[in-house]
């Protein structure tokens, strides 16, 4: 069956819920679904943004790991350059014990100017710190001292996975391929160009390492179900538009060009295509169009969407989506 998997950056702008009832229902809904199947629970990280955006992945994923005991817990991703690598490595085998081994992490060096200025990180340095971090991080995990700064380090409590949870390291290049080829376990590409699997491949060849797991996603950015997906368009739209335009806003500052920066209502947020108001039967023809390692990825609270409304779409999901995908996968 199609696997499918939940996404929250706990966004709350002003048109939508307030963020304690977006926590609250992130933590709720992870939970149901976690008894329909899902297979991951993906958290995010942005910092100093006006709407909310989740600055502490790893603290959410540890109040997921406590509601739920089968999904993976994907902080995807998490801004390494950001962060002193010895306190990340911390948090995260917290995560990884209180989850039994169910973390995984997926690095980026960050792009956001204002992020850096923040935190006093060097943003025209964010290459050479960022990959340094992620050595330090790598060896900080596995629980057995190493060298950071001139000192000698060990991180504790011990990790349940071993020799460490999965590291994958993210980026939209191909520089950050090879970088992943070098640094990771596996290769999160940020957009699915089949070019930076390649260059990952080819660099972990040059290496003489066999290449991991590439956490490549071909789909919508969100799915939403709906019996009437033009009525629904009415009521998410809003919630779409502002989370595209925030997207293209950071882009801008970074000085990247991007799709979504000059959105000005929401038929070109619809005509953008990257999020799909589908009916239970368009979502099934969905599902079965994604490559066979790929999954249907649903923000349920997107852009601080009403939870009410985001519940209706789940359980739709659940009811109409989910046993058409058993049946045909037993077909």
């Amino acid at each position: 069956m199609t696997a499918w998997a939940l996404h929250y950056d706990l966004r709350a702008p002003e048109i939508g819920a307030p963020p304690p009832a977006l926590y609250r229902a992130a933590l709720e809904q992870s939970a149901w679904a976690e008894g329909h199947g899902v297979g991951a629970i993906v958290v995010s990280e942005h910092h100093g943004q006006d709407d909310g955006y989740l600055p502490s992945p790893l603290t959410m994923a540890a109040a997921l790991a406590a509601r739920t005991e089968r999904a993976f817990l994907s902080v995807n991703a998490l801004v390494l350059t950001l962060h002193d690598p010895v306190a990340i490595a911390e948090q995260a085998l917290v995560v990884d014990n209180l989850s039994g081994g169910r973390l995984v992490l997926t690095l980026v060096p960050g792009y956001v100017p204002s992020e850096f200025a923040m935190f006093g990180v060097d943003h025209a340095a964010r290459a050479s710190v960022f990959e340094a971090k992620v050595a330090a991080l790598t060896s900080a995990l596995t629980g057995e001292p190493f060298e950071w700064l001139g000192r000698t380090v060990r991180v504790t409590p011990a990790p349940v996975q071993r020799p460490r949870p999965m590291v994958l390291v993210g980026g939209g290049s191909k520089a950050a391929a090879r970088r992943a080829a070098r640094l990771g376990d596996g290769f999160g590409p940020t957009v699915p160009d089949e070019a930076l699997v390649q260059a990952y491949r080819d660099e972990c060849q040059r290496l003489g390492r066999e290449p991991g797991i590439v956490a490549s996603h071909h789909g919508p950015l969100t799915v939403h179900v709906a019996d009437d997906p033009e009525s629904a368009w009415a009521t998410i739209g809003p919630h779409v538009l502002h989370e595209l335009r925030s997207y293209g806003r950071m882009a801008a500052e970074a000085g990247e060009r991007h799709p979504y920066a000059g959105l000005a209502d929401i038929g070109e947020a619809r005509a953008a295509g990257v999020v799909a108001v589908v009916t239970p039967e368009e979502c099934v023809a969905l599902a079965q169009s994604l490559p066979p390692d790929d999954v249907v990825m649903i923000k349920p609270l997107i852009g601080g969407l009403d939870p009410d409304v985001a519940w209706s779409s789940l359980e739709l999901f659940a009811t109409k989506v989910l046993p058409a995908l058993h049946h045909r996968n037993r077909g």
